[in-house]
């Protein structure tokens, strides 16, 4: 991902990114538990303040694997014409819903403008709650709702290579896949397939 994309659009896909391929044909989702929203917080510690001291609950994590489903489904909306992530193609909540619950969750806790700016640096805002830690999927919410209001939107890709589920942001115009590992496989499946027509097509003749 480049080092200049929007603090808001990183948030989002990072929160999207939850939902992966296992590495063995499946998929694997980060925040089954409330530690593993816990370690994903810890990892993000713009989140909210004192990231490194929050612990999760289960209803911090019902609350955040609620608002993904809304992201994901109103980042699947965004990639049209294109087809979503096959992750959860078959299971995306209607639009409408995804925008009141994306709306709800951003309105939960009052949070404000926090500007960064690290000696070499672009300056990065995000958004903190005003007090104490917070609603976690406000911030979130709040976050993924810029990035859909941003022009960053119109970048926004499924990677469709074998087996991968992730979003991405397209920043070459040739770029296809999510990263090199994903245009390999893809590669190689389509080589395989090439072959598997040709053998098909000989045995016809």
């Amino acid at each position: 991902m480049r080092d200049t994309i929007n603090t808001d659009a990183r948030l989002a896909l990072d929160l999207a990114l939850t939902v992966r391929h296992d590495g063995h044909g499946g998929v694997a989702d980060d925040l089954t538990d409330p530690a593993g929203l816990t370690a994903w917080v810890h990892a993000h510690p713009d989140t909210v303040p004192d990231a490194a001291a929050f612990v999760a609950d289960d209803t911090a994590l019902t609350a955040v694997r609620e608002l993904r489903a809304a992201v994901r489904a109103l980042f699947a909306r965004a990639v049209r014409p294109g087809e979503p992530s096959p992750a959860d193609a078959a299971r995306l909540l209607s639009v409408p819903e995804a925008v009141e619950r994306l709306n709800a969750a951003a309105a939960r806790t009052p949070t404000v403008p926090v500007l960064r700016w690290a000696e070499g640096a672009e300056p990065a805002v995000h958004r903190q709650a005003v007090s104490g830690v917070g609603e976690l999927t406000a911030v979130l919410a709040q976050a993924a709702i810029a990035f859909l209001d941003s022009p960053d939107r119109q970048l926004l890709r499924a990677c469709h290579a074998p087996r991968c589920v992730r979003y991405f942001l397209k920043e070459h115009p040739r770029q296809e896949w999510c990263k090199p590992s994903c245009g390999n496989r893809a590669r190689v499946a389509r080589h395989h397939e090439r072959h598997r027509d040709a053998a098909r097509d000989g045995r016809g003749q």
